[in-house]
């Protein structure tokens, strides 16, 4: 288990590293582009609800993406971390629903959503993934915990090419991605 703890740690260093070596311009386009795609994925064109997350810097910007989501009357969740070791899922109602949460990730502040079954697609980020739709996310394990509660939702791994990586370590209880989306 040390072993693997350790190569997780590893990978993580390195893709930090790797987007370091990043071009801000290039990152920004290409996010641009991969969620112009992601609007006509059929996954996300025939779903009502569609579960997404609100970008990090170091993410591919999903900001644009959730505003036409909502505008073409998706039904988008985002999650709100609510302790050290949980997060919830509030309805996202535009930009103006929005407050600054823990680790400075801007959070929803609309209606707390639990009807997980009804998720039709996840669009999730990542530190890295790899062809097995395997995921290494930031070591806190918010998303492994989120989840297994929506076994039936489609999920889509979404990240820069530099973060798809031939192998992401990965332990039993990790949830694998449907597919993989890269900028």
């Amino acid at each position: 288990m040390n072993h693997l703890i350790e190569a997780k740690r590893r990978l993580r260093q390195e893709i930090r590293e790797l987007k370091r070596a990043q071009d801000d311009a290039v990152l920004s386009h290409r996010s641009t582009v991969l969620c112009q795609r992601m609007l006509s994925h059929p996954r996300v064109a025939s779903a009502r609800v569609v579960l997404a997350y609100h970008s990090l810097s170091d993410e591919v910007d999903t900001h644009a993406l959730l505003d036409r989501l909502w505008c073409v009357g998706k039904e988008v969740l985002l999650p709100q971390v609510t302790g050290a070791a949980s997060m919830v899922l509030r309805k996202y109602e535009g930009k103006d629903s929005l407050r600054e949460g823990a680790y400075g990730i801007m959070e929803p502040i609309g209606p707390l959503f639990t009807a997980y079954d009804s998720i039709d697609v996840a669009l999730i980020p990542g530190m890295a993934f790899d062809a097995g739709g395997c995921r290494l996310g930031r070591g806190k394990g918010y998303y492994d915990r989120l989840l297994p509660l929506m076994p039936r939702t489609y999920k889509i791994g979404i990240c820069h090419a530099f973060q798809f990586v031939a192998s992401v370590p990965h332990e039993c209880h990790d949830i694998t991605m449907d597919e993989v989306q890269r900028a």
